[in-house]
């Protein structure tokens, strides 16, 4: 008989397109996924993976057996909603896929708290792009996904997925504090042209945000400095290299030599839970986002 956890292993592989990846959303080592999938092959007697380069490809045999997988997880699934809904209480595994911001300053103390008020809830983290999290929850990859969108970009709503607003997540102008606009109290669009930029690589809605905003006020942005993380930005900001647009949430209080100022009108990220609508009924789910939302630090 086959065993579900290396079902589950192989259908991680194949969703994730490595044995790395497919780890780290299990919360496994590598080691242990390629040992799941070595059991799988010789109880099967099918070959299921292929060396190509320094990765792996599924064989044609894997496809179909990974595809046979998700239908059993998605069934083992409504059958844990309905115990966990009979019980009303929440319990079993949730795994959450985060963008970095969210994970460092929404995600620890929520996680904290589910821990300490429900232990047979096992909450679990993975780090993830946000543009990718959408299409891993609808796909059962993962069971939660906390992303965002911009005002410029709104989040499309895949099939297959419900969603709940967390919170909104203002952006501030961060300036060296001998900058000609540190003095300012507020920020207006039009003061934000000639400026060296500190930004996000091309693709971001960040950079995607301050490029149509400054062409938008007729001046074409001099984006001198594109780093991915924030931090990173802030230190250059702090080295007086230029100025940078920096979402509060997960920002650590700026460093000395540094002024974060108000944006008029602010620039604003809203972040979101998603999750399958399959799962909607699970008390994990709804308390996940209740806790979530207590949580939000960013109030007004």
């Amino acid at each position: 008989m086959l065993e579900l956890s290396r079902l589950r292993a192989l259908h991680a592989v194949a969703m994730h397109g490595s044995i790395s990846a497919a780890a780290i959303a299990l919360g496994y080592t590598p080691s242990a996924v390629s040992q799941q999938i070595a059991k799988l092959e010789r109880e099967t007697r099918t070959t299921l993976l292929e060396r190509q380069g320094r990765g792996v490809v599924l064989t044609d045999a894997a496809q179909q057996l990974a595809a046979t997988a998700q239908q059993l997880l998605a069934l083992v699934e409504q059958a844990e909603t309905a115990l966990e809904e009979r019980r009303g209480q929440p319990t079993g595994r949730l795994v959450i896929g985060a963008f970095a911001s969210a994970a460092r300053g929404l995600m620890p103390s929520a996680l904290a708290e589910l821990a300490r008020s429900h232990p047979t809830l096992d909450a679990r983290l993975v780090e993830l792009d946000p543009h990718l999290t959408p299409d891993l929850v609808a796909r059962g990859v993962i069971d939660m996904a906390i992303t965002h969108d911009w005002d410029i970009s709104p989040l499309p709503a895949p099939d297959g997925v419900e969603r709940a607003v967390i919170g909104d997540d203002p952006s501030d102008v961060l300036v060296p504090a001998g900058h000609p606009l540190a003095g300012h109290a507020v920020l207006h669009r039009s003061e934000l042209a000639d400026q060296r930029w500190i930004c996000q690589p091309p693709g971001s809605v960040c950079h995607d945000w301050l490029v149509r905003t400054l062409r938008a006020s007729g001046h074409e942005p001099d984006l001198a400095y594109q780093v991915a993380e924030y931090q990173t930005q802030i230190a250059l900001v702090a080295a007086g290299l230029g100025i940078a647009l920096v979402p509060r949430l997960g920002r650590s209080a700026v460093p000395e030599g540094v002024c974060a100022i108000p944006l008029e009108p602010a620039p604003v990220r809203r972040l979101y839970a998603l999750w399958r609508p399959g799962a909607a009924r699970r008390p994990a789910i709804t308390e996940t986002v209740r806790v979530l939302r207590d949580h939000w630090p960013l109030r007004h």
